[in-house]
């Protein structure tokens, strides 16, 4: 197989020296371009073709990374690296065949580099390939959220909330402390959280299990979630028969 020509789009200078150390250790990557900003990028793809395979950090110096492939919609695999993980769905929307959470791990760099290569079959070049038929869609489980405080950042762990629920067209999280508005709807929340601990019971209200404290029968299942015992959080009639499924998984 022909060499696997490379691209990194990061902002932070030691990060992509780091990240371009470590390729260089790999002989069958050709690092073609190193970039730096959401303009650089666009410059680049708008006046090249598309390479095999693009790192990418996503919270880029002038914007978002995703702006770049929204408007050049490259036939390159994705891995997508970053300090948090919010953003692990809509990276899957896109080419995205992994999410490398910094610091990288050469271990890590390269199971992603493997993964990669079992889409390729060898006697074809990537240039070739249908890249949505072969990429697998996998569902990102999200495993912490990142919401604003003022002008700080909090990391929350998703074992930490307790539901989350929509209100004048806001996502809110609630943990036993506090609630927090986030950039996410409930239908993106539902395919991305792991369904073997939330549940989404009714049309505003997804539900962890966790803390659920007692469930009626009648005449709706209803579930009390501990960190507010006085509220009782109805399941919709079309979701009762999925609710009591869930429970016994």
């Amino acid at each position: 197989m022909q060499k696997i020509k490379t691209v990194i789009i990061e902002d932070e200078k030691p990060a992509a020296r780091k990240l371009e150390r470590m390729l260089s250790l790999l002989p069958d990557l050709e690092l073609v371009a190193s970039l730096s900003s959401v303009e650089e990028s666009m410059d680049w793809f708008k006046n090249n073709s598309s390479p095999d395979l693009i790192f990418s950090d996503i919270m880029l110096g002038d914007g978002m990374s995703f702006e770049i492939f929204e408007k050049f919609p490259v036939k390159s695999f994705i891995i997508f690296t970053t300090a948090y993980d919010q953003y692990t769905l809509k990276a899957f929307k896109l080419n995205s065949i992994d999410y490398l959470l910094k610091p990288i791990l050469q271990e890590d760099l390269e199971k992603s580099i493997d993964k990669f290569k079992s889409f390729i079959p060898n006697e074809l070049s990537s240039n070739e390939l249908n890249y949505n038929n072969l990429i697998k869609k996998e569902e990102p489980k999200l495993s912490r959220i990142l919401v604003k405080i003022g002008y700080n950042l909090k990391i929350i762990s998703t074992d930490e909330v307790s539901c989350f629920y929509s209100e004048n067209k806001i996502v809110y999280l609630q943990t036993k402390d506090r609630v927090y508005p986030t950039d996410f709807t409930l239908e993106e929340l539902e395919n991305s959280l792991d369904s073997k601990n939330f549940f989404r019971v009714n049309r505003q209200i997804i539900i962890n299990l966790n803390f659920i404290k007692n469930i009626h029968t009648s005449p709706f299942y209803k579930v009390d979630l501990e960190f507010q015992p006085e509220l009782e959080i109805t399941v919709s009639r079309d979701r009762v028969k999925d609710f009591k499924d869930w429970l016994v998984k």
